[in-house]
């Protein structure tokens, strides 16, 4: 064999073994998830349910998501998606669970959006306000089935792998982390910082006795001017008797 024709074939068998490689790890990058794929426990959150469609001859139509029943969310909202449908069903739980809330024997089991379009090559997203999250588990799995205009279904509903390799159909899964401890309370500003009541206030004291000096100066003035007026007028008289003698 030429080293031409070798390198021909070793080029053919590269290239096959490349498309192999991505036809088997493409349908693993465009699956179902939900994002942030991250929340605190006990709070509230809000997440969108991310759809791609990876069919070239058919289009997405219908998105199912379960809801979690061991750990059931008192409060589920959903956001209206232009063109989709959606349907939220409440289910009675298979055992009441207490949360802050009081006894929940009723939640949301499942949402379904439907009636609208997904092509190929595009995605959707769709929204959701839940909780309060759960303090006792780690993460939340919302199972979903997705279903294309050619009947196909695809459920993405394999739980995570304890090795942390990816499962063939992984269902969405919302990560729980620990609340973030309270804030210690705020330090009081230094008194240099924040003007007191004493410091913010007006002086008004010593305005008053200015005022009062002021007022007493003209009238001693005053009484001075009189006075030097009389002493004239005295002097003038007695000045006319001295010549009239």
């Amino acid at each position: 064999m030429s080293f031409s024709r070798a390198c021909r074939r070793l080029a053919a068998v590269t290239a096959g073994a490349t498309a192999l490689t991505l036809g088997l790890a493409l349908p693993a990058l465009a699956h179902v998830t939900i994002n942030p794929s991250s929340a605190q426990q006990g709070g509230f959150t809000k997440v969108a349910f991310r759809v791609p469609n990876e069919r070239d001859d058919a289009s997405t139509t219908k998105l199912e998501v379960i809801f979690p029943s061991d750990h059931p969310l008192a409060f589920v909202s959903v956001k209206p998606v232009p063109g989709w449908d959606v349907k939220v069903v409440e289910g009675k739980l298979p055992k009441p669970v207490t949360t802050e809330y009081g006894e929940l024997t009723e939640a949301v089991t499942r949402v379904t959006w439907s009636g609208g379009k997904i092509a190929p090559g595009q995605f959707q997203e769709f929204e959701v306000s839940m909780g309060a999250l759960p303090t006792d588990t780690d993460r939340l799995t919302f199972p979903a089935v997705q279903t294309y205009s050619g009947g196909e279904v695809v459920r993405w509903d394999d739980e995570p792998t304890t090795d942390g390799s990816e499962p063939e159909h992984p269902a969405p899964v919302l990560t729980l982390t620990p609340a973030a401890e309270d804030a210690s309370p705020t330090t009081a500003p230094s008194s240099s910082a924040v003007p007191s009541a004493a410091v913010a206030a007006p002086s008004v004291a010593p305005a008053a006795s200015s005022q009062g000096e002021d007022g007493t100066a003209r009238l001693l003035g005053g009484a001075g001017l009189v006075l030097g007026l009389a002493g004239v007028a005295i002097g003038a008289l007695g000045l006319r008797r001295g010549r009239a003698s």
